[in-house]
């Protein structure tokens, strides 16, 4: 759900963004500036997707919790410091955070069984002095 609206922001943002220098008069750097941190912040978010898979299925707390920090600071960019801030841009902007904070927390619910699990293997098996994992 979080990808399919990731894409949908983007391309809601890119034509908020050409319709912002057609109406009004948008600085030159600003929106260098605007469309740079769109495309970062799209390829950051094809990696957050792509690793919180790839931890999902490897059950990894490193790949699992990415950089959904850096994404969602870019989020608050482009609600609270954007140059020129539509009603649209904040009301798109508003729902992808809360989607960042829904997968914030469904991302500890899966966090937790894998570092429990680790724990229970851990604690159960210890290495011997010849290196062999042994019960205790």
């Amino acid at each position: 759900l979080s990808a399919a609206y990731s894409v949908f922001y983007f391309l809601s943002t890119l034509s908020m963004i050409i319709y912002k220098t057609y109406v009004l008069s948008y600085p030159d750097d600003r929106l260098a500036l605007d469309v740079c941190l769109l495309f970062l912040m799209a390829s950051l978010e094809v990696l957050r997707v792509y690793w919180g898979i790839r931890g999902n299925l490897q059950e990894s707390e490193s790949y699992t919790a990415s950089n959904l920090i850096a994404a969602v600071l870019l989020a608050l960019y482009f609600v609270i410091w954007q140059s020129y801030v539509l009603r649209a841009d904040v009301i798109v902007g508003s729902i992808l955070i809360c989607l960042y904070g829904l997968t914030g927390i469904v991302g500890l619910g899966t966090l937790a069984p894998f570092t429990r699990s680790e724990f229970i293997l851990e604690c159960t098996l210890f290495k011997g002095i010849d290196g062999s994992m042994k019960k205790l």
